[in-house]
């Protein structure tokens, strides 16, 4: 009983059951570092991508390179324009909900969030010994 409840925690602590939502406009610079940071921080996340139709190829590169990432984690909406980032916070929250994902994180694609802070807040929301938590909130300052 106890390994099976070790396995599930560090599943959860690796990202299991997570969607990173990264909302995008001109961010090719930044996005394959991202990428590999969030993975290298939380393997079983899946990254859902909302690109405002990004003329530097954001979007397009996201497509190019879903296959470097374990099957199913990587993923891009493609929206016809720049529609700002509140938006596509709310798109990707919203298909979040469909996939019935449990938990959320959002996170710039600029690095002002740093990836490494992502597996405190997973661990904070998830602590089981208060389950009162439904909202962690990290801060860059």
């Amino acid at each position: 009983m106890q390994q099976r409840e070790d396995e599930e925690q560090d599943s959860i602590e690796n990202g299991a059951g997570l969607v990173v939502v990264i909302a995008t406009y001109n961010e090719i610079e930044n996005l394959p570092r991202l990428m590999d940071q969030v993975f290298q921080y939380l393997p079983q996340a899946k990254i859902r991508v909302i690109d405002d139709n990004s003329p530097d190829g954001t979007g397009r590169w996201v497509d190019d390179n879903v296959k470097r990432f374990p099957s199913g984690s990587l993923s891009c909406e493609h929206r016809s324009g720049k529609l700002g980032l509140g938006s596509a916070t709310i798109t990707g929250f919203g298909w979040a909900m469909e996939q019935k994902v449990p938990l959320v994180a959002t996170m710039d694609a600029d690095f002002s969030h740093d990836p490494a802070s992502l597996p405190a807040l997973v661990k904070a929301i998830r602590n089981e010994a208060d389950s009162s938590v439904a909202v962690a909130i990290g801060s860059r300052y």
